[in-house]
């Protein structure tokens, strides 16, 4: 799953460990470069969910796309350039524009009918239930 560019100590999902790091940089190299810019994401799990928000200020609604595609949810768009009246000189611009997608293969599968996005002051939300199937059951022990 790609969550950060650092190492963190516990992983949400510690299953993936240092294989979910590797995939990770190894995605980055042959991403970041064409991908222009990345967003930054927090992704969390509970017994019911996963909950991914990404940090997308200054865009529209509109210009972003939320999918699921065989267990992965891809979350991509573009941040527009702001022009520049004329006569206007940049000193420094350090904003990203241009088109975005990030990929999460989340571990095990989710309620596709369920998936709830919401899009408020710059931080794009979506939450995931998790299928039946894949929550966690209480088993009972008897005694014989």
């Amino acid at each position: 799953m790609k969550l950060t560019h650092y190492q963190r100590p516990g992983l949400d999902w510690p299953t993936f460990g240092r294989l979910a790091n590797l995939s990770d940089d190894w995605d980055r190299l042959f991403e970041a470069p064409l991908a222009g810019w990345l967003p930054a994401l927090d992704a969390h799990e509970d017994k019911g969910s996963f909950s991914v928000r990404v940090e997308l200020p200054g865009m529209k609604r509109e210009d972003i796309e939320v999918s699921l595609q065989d267990g992965t949810l891809v979350i991509s768009g573009e941040r527009k350039t702001e022009k520049a009246s004329e006569g206007t000189e940049i000193h420094r611009q350090e904003r990203f524009y241009g088109k975005f997608s990030r990929a999460l293969t989340l571990p095990t599968a989710v309620a596709g009918n369920q998936v709830k996005a919401a899009y408020k002051d710059g931080i794009l939300t979506v939450t995931l239930p998790k299928a039946e199937e894949a929550k966690p059951k209480q088993i009972d022990v008897t005694v014989n």
